[in-house]
């Protein structure tokens, strides 16, 4: 016991219902500071600076807010862990919580696709947005997931589907997000079409006849249902109450229109110009998690760190790769010498694009979503994670 320990104040041991953590590196609003946490009945209580007596040492580890994650398609890959393999919806979806919660993420809005392609054969993927909401719904309801779920809608404007997939959802299903996924070859995040076919050729296996032929059959579908499509989704996510977020803004026309569509979130702009014109009208620009690890865009666009240092980055989203979120947290924090400020990113901003006033901040009276992390090894370990106070 030190001289410091002695002179400590005794605290009581805490009555049921609360826990303290202690001797953490507090990630706060704007600032990292030494402290301990005490939560009461799932919420913070409160935030003290120094070292306290009781409760669980956390021996000098980051204490952050839970990590919001507001992008992530990675339940599909549970849903197919092959081409051609379904695997079951439950089984899936509690496979996909269990690793989000292993990498520190407390709230995640699955973004679960709308919108098919049934005709052509060589390249058809089915429907299964709601059976997969119908899953998470029973799993939340039989309290059997880690961490918070919120429905994020990826509307594919260029398919063949979206309009009678979108009717099978209604105000009912607390839809919190809707995006605008345009893939027409030649747009967006695939303009450069020599990067689009390396995308097709390498992950699918195309023959270059076979490539040609869908991209022929995109464009003639894009030309028959993107004005519509993109006005449906639009309308649908009005009538909910949902945000909408852009998808690939490519240039400023881009983001004149997501301004008026009401977007509030810019995901994965593809040029520092269109970066520039979101911030010119408030909209919160994401990028992807992987981009900023990377060094740069898998699809040959702006680089994340890029725009980082052009003050241009408001969120960051794990994307492909769940364990991403947390890696390029830190990452940034140490990029820019400020740790409050990388994990901003993946907290505090997430959450207010998003309207949930409730969580994203170490605070009291706010939901007490922590993570504990380690970051002395070559990459950050999550070694707690608690949700509404409760560890997961």
């Amino acid at each position: 016991m030190t001289l410091a320990d002695a002179k400590a104040p005794l605290r009581a041991a805490a009555p049921a219902g609360e826990i303290a953590l202690t001797n953490a590196r507090l990630v706060l609003a704007d600032e990292e500071v030494t402290g301990s946490v005490l939560i009461r009945d799932g919420r913070i209580a409160s935030v003290d600076p120094g070292r306290t007596r009781t409760g669980e040492d956390l021996e000098g580890d980051l204490l952050a807010p839970g990590l919001i994650e507001l992008h992530t398609d990675n339940l599909e890959r549970h849903c197919q862990p092959r081409p051609g393999v379904d695997w079951p919806r439950e089984a899936a979806v509690i496979a996909h919580d269990a690793e989000l919660a292993s990498t520190g993420i407390a709230t995640v809005f699955d973004a679960i696709r709308v919108g098919s392609v049934a005709s052509f054969e060589k390249a058809a993927y089915g429907k299964y947005a709601r059976e997969a909401t119908d899953a998470i719904n029973a799993l939340k309801r039989q309290g059997a997931l880690r961490i918070s779920h919120l429905l994020h809608l990826r509307a594919e404007i260029c398919s063949e589907t979206l309009v009678e997939e979108l009717a099978e959802f209604t105000a009912h299903d607390d839809v919190r997000i809707v995006s605008l996924m345009d893939h027409t070859p030649g747009f967006r995040q695939f303009r450069d079409i020599d990067q689009l076919k390396k995308y097709h050729m390498g992950k699918h296996g195309r023959t270059q006849a076979e490539f040609d032929e869908y991209m022929q059959f995109l464009a003639e579908l894009s030309l028959r249902v993107s004005t519509s499509h993109e006005a449906e989704a639009v309308a649908a996510a009005r009538a909910w109450g949902a945000a909408i977020a852009s998808h690939d803004d490519t240039d400023v026309a881009h983001v004149q229109a997501s301004a008026a569509h009401g977007a509030r979130i810019a995901e994965f702009p593809t040029t520092i110009e269109a970066a520039r014109a979101c911030r010119d009208h408030g909209i919160a620009v994401m990028m992807g998690a992987p981009n900023l690890l990377r060094g740069g865009s898998h699809s040959g666009n702006v680089a994340a760190a890029d725009l980082a240092a052009e003050g241009l980055l408001d969120i960051l989203s794990s994307d492909y790769v769940p364990a991403s979120l947390l890696m390029a947290a830190v990452k940034l924090g140490e990029m820019t010498g400020d740790m409050a400020k990388g994990f901003a990113t993946v907290t505090r901003a997430p959450a207010r694009a998003t309207g949930l006033s409730d969580r994203g901040e170490i605070a009291p009276g706010l939901r007490a979503d922590l993570v504990r992390v380690r970051t002395a090894h070559a990459a950050p370990v999550v070694r707690g994670l608690w949700v509404e106070g409760r560890r997961v």
